[in-house]
């Protein structure tokens, strides 16, 4: 283990199409020997080969890891994956997965004696691209780690989405990156089927293709202007109260968002409200947040909102909360689970769907995209029409309304919907997996109060309020994400 001193500087396998010239380099610590024994060719020809690969001289790997933290350090590196399974030609081939472009390669200058070796050979080593205009500078550090005869370029990204592969001026290989793409996950694909739900997992092996743009950002907002500065600048903190219960695994998370946008924020336990040790009405919000409350024994939610329902004083108190005209809440995840059950409580939403199990079966956690609609909601405002990825984690996210009359009398209320990450030609949201991970109707995963004042949503704002917690997010991005807007529209309505 090593410590990680900023999480801004990790580093991918996604390939950068997007910085001009770059050439990719492999460090090869086998030094060329190219070593079969035990590799995945010598495997799927039935033999056990002879000289596995080995690490002949421990300073290289040293080297290597001095050279990768100061070749990141200098921000010289875009892209870097590791050596392993498969050897080169899959290092590369993942790597081109990753950024959704093809790659030209050139196995050397002078005709190799062995190119099979050389692409399937389980050496250690790694592949790293960078900026043509830093590729002297790059091999020159290198060369100070003692790799210096362990590097070389070896080719380039193209934007014809096609595996190239030369041995000097003999082409070896030549395939299209997405066909490459579904046999490298056709293993993956054939358990899901058996795993998950057969359909959804047919839906996520035929969006392999050239096509799918991936995940993308499309604002409607500037991110970097703040509404709230004025009354954050007053000095002036309200009280939100983040609200757990047993279970719940969210509440830092969700503090820190609030506290970025100004609120004081109090952790406020269930066994609280029960004991009556703070009341809800010393506070201008409440924000109920994600985790498995009861670990989901009961349903989704439902043994959270029952301990309120079912326990007078908390009736009471959360009643009177909902019904004030100055407060607001925000439910995420679990804490929106658990608002849905409270609908009986919360003026305006006798519309809202159910949460029930998700159509893949399966919990689903992944970075999505999302549109924001127009809708009354008080969290959202200035926001609708953008497009933008965030984080799901759930198992029972999947929105049920009783029947379709149900589903026409909630579309008002509708604030945040799945998209495709290729625009639909009709316009509505995600229908397919994984763009709906959960197989909610129209792609349906927040809504709201019908004055606003309160919002709920399976997404999670508060895990991507920070473009460094967002797993991929465009470069121009500064330290706040646009979902930070969410949380600065409420200290803006709470003023």
């Amino acid at each position: 283990f090593a410590p990680v001193t900023d999480a801004r500087k990790s580093l991918t396998p996604c390939l950068r199409t997007d910085v001009g010239a770059t050439d990719l380099v492999l460090i090869d610590l086998g030094r060329g020997q190219n070593r079969l024994g035990g590799s995945c060719l010598a495997q799927v020809h039935g033999v056990l080969g002879t000289r596995p690969p080995d690490l002949d001289d421990p300073a290289l790997l040293k080297g290597l890891f001095g050279a990768i933290q100061e070749l990141n350090h200098t921000g010289m590196l875009l892209a870097y994956h590791d050596r392993s399974d498969g050897g080169l030609l899959v290092t590369l081939c993942e790597m081109a997965f990753a950024g959704r472009c093809g790659v030209d390669i050139t196995l050397a200058s002078a005709p190799m004696d062995d190119p099979l070796a050389a692409l399937f050979a389980e050496e250690l080593g790694a592949v790293v691209q960078v900026r043509r205009t830093h590729l002297a500078a790059a091999l020159a550090l290198l060369t100070e780690q003692g790799l210096g005869d362990c590097c070389r370029p070896i080719g380039t990204p193209n934007p014809a989405d096609r595996i190239s592969i030369r041995n000097a001026d003999c082409l070896l290989f030549d395939a299209n990156r997405a066909d490459l793409q579904r046999l490298w996950s056709e293993t993956s694909w054939q358990m899901q089927r058996l795993r998950d739900n057969p359909d959804c997992a047919d839906q996520e092996y035929a969006r392999i293709d050239a096509d799918d743009p991936g995940l993308y950002a499309a604002l409607s907002f500037d991110p970097d202007q703040n509404p709230a500065a004025p009354m954050m600048n007053t000095g002036a903190r309200p009280r939100l109260a983040v609200l757990r219960e047993q279970g719940v695994n969210g509440q830092v998370e969700m503090a820190a968002a609030f506290e970025r946008a100004g609120f004081e924020c109090v952790d406020l336990h269930m066994s609280d409200i029960l004991a009556s040790r703070i009341e809800l009405t010393g506070f201008k919000g409440l924000a109920a947040c994600g985790g498995f409350s009861y670990g989901d024994v009961l349903g989704a939610g439902e043994g959270w909102a029952k301990t309120i329902l079912f326990n007078a004083r908390a009736r009471a108190q959360f009643q009177a909360f909902f019904e004030r005209d100055d407060s607001f809440a925000l439910g995420v995840c679990n804490g929106c689970q658990m608002l849905a059950n409270l609908r009986e409580l919360i003026p305006g939403s006798e519309h809202w769907p159910h949460f029930g199990r998700n159509r893949s079966e399966q919990f689903e956690a992944r970075f999505v995209m999302v549109e924001v609609l127009p809708s009354a909601s008080i969290l959202l405002q200035g926001m609708s029409g953008s497009k933008m990825p965030i984080v799901v984690a759930h198992g029972e996210g999947r929105a049920e309304f009783r029947d379709a009359d149900h589903l026409v009398s909630a579309q008002p209320l509708v604030a945040l919907r799945f998209v495709e990450t290729a625009e639909r030609t009709d316009h509505l949201g995600a229908e397919d997996y994984p763009a709906n991970p959960n197989g909610s109707p129209l792609g349906i995963t927040g809504v709201s109060s019908a004055d606003g004042r309160v919002t709920i949503m399976m997404p999670h704002p508060e895990r991507v309020f920070r473009s460094v917690q967002c797993s991929w997010h465009p470069q121009h991005w500064g330290e706040d994400s646009p979902w930070l807007r969410l949380f600065r529209n409420a200290r803006v309505w709470v003023n």
